[in-house]
């Protein structure tokens, strides 16, 4: 593999469809302010490299991008790419991964309004994140210990799994199909509404009128901390570990929870049973 060690580029398109090298301790910055250092490129290292140029990264195949910084200014680096790994890494330019395939996180740190849009298949691990709209729109995601405060996250993504994670952002989860979320911490407004077949397992969910106009929605062995209003017009199987405050016109279904502040069912169509015992039943 070439090596490219120890040098600045600021020139457009400086090592457009470069192939099989490893960039190590290079500086992507400069008066020419070039964009589009990497376009086309296949099978690249970069390593201990500062990147302060604008799409860096668009429709390259197999990137590893390790020990690096991508400043504010850096936007929109990563797209249309497909095999990518990046690990030890701060990503802190707005849409820094969009319409990318087969991408494995580890360890990074992002700050990147817009993240993650249109991915297929992300797995993430160990990684911190702020962003508003992340990940919208993406399919097969396994997120595994990752921090998140945001708004607006995880709409309309599917087939997605997340273990050990705690989600700080409000309207999470909207339209998203075929989701399961375990031994987790979400907390926020209006979470999940429109969602269907998504799965809450030993969670934790903090927050106002979570889970409403959900289909096929279940909670297994979960704790509600200030949720009122709670499965308005949704058909759900809940198994509650924890007092709720409220529960709203739960369409069909079963909720069991040892202990409830108001069950309001003024709605003709609401047929779902609130289920009171002391000791709940486990799922």
């Amino acid at each position: 593999m070439e090596t490219v060690s120890n040098q600045t580029f600021d020139e457009e398109r400086a090592l457009y469809g470069a192939q099989g090298i490893l960039v190590k301790d290079c500086r992507f910055d400069g008066p020419a302010d070039g964009e589009s250092a990497f376009k086309e490129c296949k099978n690249i290292t970069a390593d201990h490299c500062f990147f302060n140029l604008r799409y860096p990264f668009w429709h390259d195949d197999g990137l590893n991008l390790h020990n690096s910084e991508l400043t504010e200014l850096c936007r929109a680096a990563l797209w249309y790419s497909h095999n990518i790994e990046i690990c030890h890494t701060k990503l802190h330019g707005i849409k820094a991964l969009r319409e990318c395939g087969q991408v494995k996180m580890r360890d990074c740190h992002i700050v990147s309004p817009e993240f993650g849009w249109s991915v297929q298949g992300l797995e993430m691990a160990d990684c911190t994140a702020e962003s508003e709209y992340f990940m919208m729109r993406s399919s097969g995601l396994n997120f595994q210990n990752v921090k998140l405060k945001g708004k607006y996250s995880f709409q309309y993504i599917e087939n997605s799994h997340f273990e050990a994670c705690f989600f700080d952002t409000k309207d999470a989860f909207w339209h998203a199909k075929n989701i399961t979320v375990k031994n987790s911490v979400i907390k926020g407004e209006y979470l999940a509404w429109y969602s269907e077949n998504l799965t809450f397992e030993n969670c934790k969910i903090l927050g106002t009128q979570p889970l409403c106009y959900c289909k096929g929605l279940r909670l297994i062995n979960c704790e509600m901390i200030d949720t009122d209003l709670s499965f308005e017009r949704s058909q759900v199987e809940a198994t509650l570990t924890a007092p709720i405050a409220s529960i709203k016109n739960p369409l069909s279904g079963h909720i069991y929870v040892p202990a409830v502040g108001e069950i309001i069912m003024d709605l003709e169509a609401a047929k779902g049973k609130v289920i009171v015992k002391p000791k709940c039943r486990c799922a």
